[in-house]
């Protein structure tokens, strides 16, 4: 009778800083630690490789990720779903509104 362990799946939410590359984003997750010696809660962030299948997301975007195998020398988190979106400012034409005399 050999019981089956179940694999931890690690996740973890953060934001899209960069996207530079096709199906490749760069995702900033914080997370909150005391100090030892000193008890102060301190931010420590460290920053993700993750693969974008369908190349939704954009900067700015708050994203659950999922750890998987390795897909490629630095990458070994996917997409699971966007959690937040980004606000997309829409640029207005002030130039050609104004004008210039």
């Amino acid at each position: 009778m050999e019981a089956k362990r179940e694999k931890r799946i690690t996740t973890k939410v953060g934001t899209v800083v960069a996207k530079k590359s096709a199906k490749t984003l760069r995702v900033q997750v914080e997370r909150l630690e005391r100090h030892p010696l000193y008890r102060k809660t301190v931010k420590r962030k460290k920053i993700f490789l993750v693969h974008d299948e369908h190349d939704k997301c954009q900067v700015g975007d708050v994203v659950r990720i999922v750890e998987t195998r390795p897909i490629s020398r630095l990458k070994r988190w996917r997409v699971v779903e966007i959690i937040g979106l980004a606000s997309r400012e829409i640029e207005t034409e002030t130039e050609s509104e104004g004008g210039l005399t």
